[in-house]
């Protein structure tokens, strides 16, 4: 009798561990033989390489992999990294997930493979529907899926029982679009990935800086003296930044990581561009590449805040024997606010505690210092390792902190730099992809498009699911994306989906989160950025905002597979003519027929749009409004805040860890593309557990020994299966495993305070033998 049962987590089966040292040098010929292998095999020799030699060209398309910026001027001829390669592979891949695939396959079935092979069984081409109480997907026509999306949202007590929500892939017109339906619809539930992941960087940086996002440009990392990483993983999550800080050391910059890994990216780089010039491929081919890091502090999960006040304190300190040498009091005055509250707290912090809570001596955090002290041209750069923590948010304004200290911000070499994951992240903010719209922006819709937008805060992601979970939603939509696996606590948000009327994936390729549905449920098959979008008016392009602010086009450059796929602009459109009928005063067919009418409304309605047909036209595009980079601070008070921030004490009882989740090096977000994770020496599996070889002894485990984990928070338990125990390079008391395979472990109600992000880095757990 066949088992029915929907899988929401990968399966247990091990797929076939080896382990080797961990790797030194980051990218190099590897890294190229990597990238042709991916696009070879997945969209064949022609289309792959077509597609490579188009990606991030300033007549081509934007890579989905990353927002990591493109060079100003001139551009390689494979301006691309390993990463990007996978991705458009991926993307470009010739087999087909149609319905004589989802015929063959039920969905108990499906969930029994694993996420790799479901993201390799190809291209969704046909919309789908899986009716209450199927075993299958059945293909739909488009007419009918939108009509069923139109009756289930129209039957709804209130708007507020649907949630919306948005991946970063999603390009600026169709963002612009989707929140335009969905507040005509009449709802500010917007959610989108960011709430998951930079939410808690726009939180502190707006009332700190005026603007949520990063004060610096490409330029600036290349002129910068120091460069702070944190919480960061370059080499594996945005490997074109490599590039950037290779330029920065050559012309003399010092680099201090701070993270609780090596990552290899930061030790050595070989750039696998130097192989496309057969001048500097002989001498790569050989020697360990640049060194990027100068200094490595391996902080304690969670143990930034720390640093940083070590960091303050010790320039402090420094003052004192250099007056007017290391803090830039003139800065301080013409721009700053709350500069003396946030003094005295940084005195009071005490060089145990600092010690305590880093791990690191008052000697290794006070020579780091030393490389900031004389320096003004500094840039800090941050991702999820700073974000998804309980005081996330505050780490973050401590990183101002330094930075206003320093008077390095708003000018050449210096700035803020948060590195965003998904090509367009940053720009569906921008286009108005938000829970908490502005009210100008409210405004500006209401006066384009003659209707009242509703003003009442939507639901983020977290609290989404949580409604969800309640039974208060009936109806989600996804735009990309998968909620499932991304979010945190597996089995909590997999509950809530199954209390939905109705949930709608518009998608490019089939992951878990399709798999476990509302009780209907449909697949709308979109183009990828690297497809061809023909309309009526011809072949159209979007734009995509990288993570230093410039607004770029992406055209595709590949014929779409035969099947029925529409371009997002389309289905967006379609829904919302299902769904408001004549109520709407949007013309949606217009818009759809001719992408330049779309862009000629966001440059009436998005400050720094205007013109934007005009601009948008010219190679490279162009750079939004910064006023952080001009200091110029749009805050309450028009200048830039110091804030007063607290070390978070952590009580951990007898036997219990830290655990992190992280990424593998042939992964992107949710999306598996093998088993392996190249840097770290793992191959062939995915389901490990980083630990420290003495937390390893003081339990009685072995390397590579079948362990179980649970984690606790308020009380609660929660428990995953049959990981591979790996003793590695970590501090005592920490330890690390993949997601989203360890996503269950973290708690729906463990987030961030402020900014409501999952804490995927600070995972309370302990580990026993299986």
């Amino acid at each position: 009798m066949k088992d029915h049962t929907i899988l929401t987590q990968p399966p247990e089966t091990l797929t076939g561990l080896s382990v080797s040292k961990p790797s030194k040098i980051a990218a190099g010929l590897k890294a190229v033989i990597q990238s042709m292998e991916f696009a070879w095999s997945e969209g064949g020799v022609g289309r792959g390489t077509q597609a490579l030699l188009k990606l991030n060209q300033k007549d081509g398309f934007d890579c989905s992999s990353c927002a990591w910026p493109d060079p100003d001027g001139h551009r390689s001829v494979a301006e691309f990294c390993e990463n990007g390669a996978k991705a458009t592979a991926s993307d470009a891949d010739t087999r087909r997930a149609d319905p004589e695939f989802f015929s063959k396959h039920s969905l108990a079935e499906l969930s029994r493979m694993t996420d790799r092979d479901l993201n390799n069984a190809g291209r969704l081409t046909h919309p789908l529907i899986r009716r209450p109480g199927a075993t299958h997907y059945a293909p739909i026509t488009w007419l009918e899926a939108f009509a069923l999306i139109g009756r289930e949202l129209n039957a709804l007590a209130s708007p507020d029982e649907a949630l919306f929500y948005t991946s970063g892939k999603v390009p600026n017109e169709p963002a612009f679009l989707y929140q335009l339906f969905v507040r005509q619809f009449g709802t500010n539930n917007l959610p989108d990935c960011s709430n998951m992941c930079h939410e808690s960087s726009g939180t502190a940086l707006a009332p700190t800086l005026g603007l949520g996002k990063g004060s610096t440009t490409l330029h600036d990392i290349h002129e910068a003296e120091v460069i702070l990483i944190m919480g960061q993983n370059p080499g594996t999550n945005h490997p074109r930044m490599l590039t950037a800080l290779q330029i920065a050391k050559k012309k003399g910059a010092k680099i201090i990581a701070i993270n609780p890994l090596h990552e290899t990216g930061l030790d050595h780089f070989k750039n696998p561009q130097d192989f496309m010039n057969p001048i500097k491929a002989v001498g790569t081919l050989v020697g360990k590449g640049t060194p990027i890091a100068d200094v490595f502090l391996q902080v304690k999960i969670n143990g930034d805040m720390a640093v940083l006040k070590g960091i303050i304190k010790h320039l402090f300190a420094l003052e004192e024997k250099h007056p007017g040498k290391v803090i830039d009091h003139r800065f301080i005055e013409e721009f700053t606010a709350g500069y003396e509250a946030f003094r005295i707290n940084s005195r009071q912090d005490s060089w145990n505690e600092i010690e305590a809570s880093s791990g690191l001596s008052r000697k290794e955090i006070e020579a780091a210092a030393e490389l900031l002290a004389f320096k003004d041209k500094i840039v800090t750069c941050w991702a999820m390792g700073i974000t998804q923590h309980k005081n996330g948010v505050d780490t973050i304004k401590e990183i101002v902190n330094m930075h206003l200290l320093k008077g390095a911000i708003g000018k050449i070499g210096a700035g803020t730099c948060p590195v965003r994951g998904h090509s367009n992240v940053q720009g569906d903010r921008t286009m108005g992809i938000w829970e908490k719209p502005e009210e100008k922006f409210l405004d500006a819709l209401k006066k384009e498009y003659r209707f009242e937008p509703p003003r009442k805060h939507g639901l983020d992601t977290i609290d989404g699911v949580k409604a969800m979970h309640e039974g208060k939603l009936k109806v989600f939509v996804s735009m990309g994306g998968n909620l499932l696996s991304a979010s945190s606590d597996t089995e909590f948000v997999a509950e809530g989906i199954r209390q939905l009327k109705l949930s709608v994936y518009v998608s490019t390729k089939l992951n878990r989160g399709h798999l476990t549905t509302g009780e209907t449920a449909l697949i709308l098959p979109c183009y990828a950025h690297l497809d061809k979008d023909m309309q009526r008016s011809g072949q159209q392009f979007t734009s995509c905002e990288n993570s230093m602010g410039v607004v770029s086009q992406s055209k595709g450059v590949l014929d779409p597979l035969e099947g029925e796929m529409l371009s997002e602009v389309a289905i967006i459109s379609g829904m919302a003519l299902a769904t408001l009928g004549e109520k709407s005063t949007v013309d949606w067919v217009g818009y759809t027929e001719n992408y330049d009418t779309i862009r000629d409304s966001i440059a009436r309605i998005v400050p720094g749009f205007e013109n934007f047909n005009e601009k948008i036209r010219k190679p490279g595009g162009f750079y939004l409004p910064n006023g952080p980079r001009h200091r110029q601070f749009n805050t309450s008070n028009g200048r830039a805040n110091f804030s007063v921030t607290q070390i978070e004490a952590h009580e951990l009882e007898k036997d219990q860890l830290v655990l992190m989740t992280i990424r593998s090096h042939d992964q992107f977000n949710t999306t598996i593309y093998d088993y392996n994770d190249r840097y770290r020496g793992v191959f062939g599996e995915r389901r490990v557990i980083f630990m420290n070889t003495e937390d390893m002894a003081e339990r009685n485990i072995k390397h590579e020994q079948l362990v179980n984990i649970t984690s606790h928070f308020n009380g609660q338990q929660r428990r995953i299966e049959r990981f591979i125990a790996l003793s590695y390079d970590i501090p005592k008391g920490n330890t690390a495993a993949y997601y989203p395979e360890a996503n269950p472990l973290v708690p729906i109600d463990s987030v961030a305070k402020e900014s409501n992000t999952p804490t995927s880095k600070f995972v309370v757990v302990s580990i026993e033998a299986a």
